[in-house]
């Protein structure tokens, strides 16, 4: 599966710590195999963010991104739950 990062994703990113980027970077890899692995607790969003999903890094951070085809995802914004 390819991943793109957008500007805003890869900018809110470097500002984590480094205990969550490690972290990020396993559930990316967990991702990659399965976007929809029970332990990443994948969902759709509703209301203004209806057309993106949204995973869990831990239970602080959330990844928001949406499906570009079969084979391609796009990582929108990383953080707390006010990036909802």
């Amino acid at each position: 599966m390819q991943i793109i990062y957008s500007s805003n994703f890869t900018s809110a990113y470097q500002r984590l710590p480094l205990l969550v980027k490690i972290e990020a970077e396993k559930t990316e890899k967990l991702f990659r195999k399965n976007p929809f692995d029970p332990r990443l607790r994948t969902h759709k969003l509703k209301g203004k963010l209806k057309d993106r999903w949204g995973f869990s890094i831990g239970w602080r951070y959330k990844v928001i991104f949406r499906f570009a085809d079969d084979k391609t995802v796009w990582f929108l914004a990383i953080g707390g739950h006010e990036i909802y």
